[in-house]
């Protein structure tokens, strides 16, 4: 009786990763958006500025404008008594100050010619004589002070945003302050998804013997959609060969990228990884971590186009949670031109002992606590506890093998970063 081939090693981790992003050429396509739904979307080209801002110098206070040199105190000691001769709000451009008076000023106001500085109102006792009003401050000021000068915050001609990055509600609140109406950003990703398993139901179904509920599925289009990505939900796929193979196809067609569920094993009802042997090429299957083994990456062949990207997930939740957050989310980001795909790495203080480590590179869920400063391990780290990561507030990446000890310093993947 002839032997089974040995399977080959997992692929370590980095290597994984490495080998992944090298097929994530940006998908191309360049639209203009309008700047107010830019949120999200990846420049494709550069900002620059073709105003300085401010584009005057103005007052960074309520206030008075002031000419330095007329505030000297007199011979008795006591700063003088200055006429305000204007008043200027924001949005008004004053007449030059003249000499031996001071404008009432507003902040973000423009300063007039001839003012070198900015007393602020609680510094100033007003008084009325005449019908005029009169000021002497209880502050010398310096030449400068309180003054925003021009292109303080951007000169004009400055490369204000590259091409790549990821726009936040702060970069378009940049782009907005220079003027622009509209972003030049990289079209969306379209992925298409689904699910194997004739064990999984939808919510609001009867479950019946041995089915589960399809958690994966509410997951993973949820978090391809918090990137951004046109998602084409093809729901539950049967476990068959010709129903996962009808089913790449009809993804292919229609998407960049395909990203599946479950089915990635060696057992008889996994057929994920043979369907996609027969629709394209397998590239890499499973990788030395843990949660999330199965992983694999893929090519499924189209009529006249480049094969659209394949990547399966294991089915256990928390796995396939994982597995999204390490491989699919830098992949997506990449493939949509995005120039930092790396998550967030904190280095933070373990407050718990975990003498057992696995041979794999583990990603264990724990919860920063707010008042030791130290990281806590959830309770328990089952591939299928999806409370774990609801109540943790992110990952703890440990290195193959590695026991910690509690006070040891950790490598801290926070949610927060994860999930944008």
């Amino acid at each position: 009786m002839n032997a089974k081939p040995a399977r080959p090693e997992p692929i370590p981790f980095d290597d994984a990763l490495a080998g992944l992003l090298r097929h994530a050429a940006p998908v191309g396509g360049v639209e203009a958006v309008p700047t107010l739904e830019a949120d999200g979307r990846v420049l494709a080209e550069a900002v620059v500025s073709p105003l300085a801002v401010p584009d005057w110098d103005n007052s960074q206070m309520d206030g008075y404008a002031v000419r330095c040199s007329d505030l000297s105190a007199g011979p008795d000691g006591q700063p003088p008594l200055l006429r305000v001769s204007q008043r200027i709000a924001a949005g008004q451009r004053g007449a030059p100050l003249e000499a031996g008076t001071v404008a009432r000023i507003f902040t973000g106001a423009a300063l007039p010619d001839g003012a070198d500085a900015v007393v602020m109102q609680e510094q100033a006792q007003v008084q009325e004589a005449a019908g005029a009003a009169q000021v002497r401050f209880s502050h010398l000021p310096s030449p400068g002070e309180w003054i925003r000068r021009r292109g303080e915050d951007i000169e004009k001609g400055a490369t204000i945003l590259l091409p790549g990055t990821r726009l936040t509600p702060q970069a378009t609140g940049l782009a907005a302050s220079i003027g622009a109406p509209s972003l030049k950003v990289f079209r969306r990703l379209r992925v298409a998804c689904f699910f194997t398993g004739d064990e999984l139901a939808m919510p609001g179904e009867p479950l019946a013997p041995g089915a589960i509920y399809n958690s994966n599925r509410f997951l993973l289009t949820a978090l391809l959609r918090r990137l951004g990505c046109k998602v084409l939900d093809l729901g539950i796929v049967g476990d068959s060969l010709p129903a996962t193979r009808a089913a790449l196809r009809e993804a292919a067609a229609q998407a960049d990228l395909i990203v599946t569920c479950g089915g990635m094993s060696v057992g008889e009802e996994d057929h994920v990884k043979p369907a996609v042997e027969a629709e394209g090429e397998l590239n890499m299957w499973q990788i030395a971590i843990k949660p999330g083994k199965p992983l694999a990456y893929g090519r499924i062949r189209r009529d006249g186009r480049e094969a659209a990207h394949f990547i399966g997930l294991p089915g256990n939740p928390v796995s396939s949670f994982v597995t999204f957050l390490m491989f699919v989310r830098p992949f997506v980001l990449a493939l949509q031109g995005a120039a930092q795909v790396a998550p967030l790495r904190l280095r933070l203080t373990a407050g718990f002992d975990w003498p057992r480590p696995d041979r794999r590179r583990e990603f264990l869920r724990v919860r920063l606590d707010s008042q030791s400063g130290r990281l806590q391990l959830f309770r328990n780290q089952g591939s299928a506890v999806l409370t774990s990561t609801v109540q943790g507030d992110g990952l703890l990446d440990n290195p193959a093998g590695r026991p910690i000890r509690e006070g040891d310093v950790v490598t801290y993947l926070p949610f927060a970063d994860l999930l944008n």
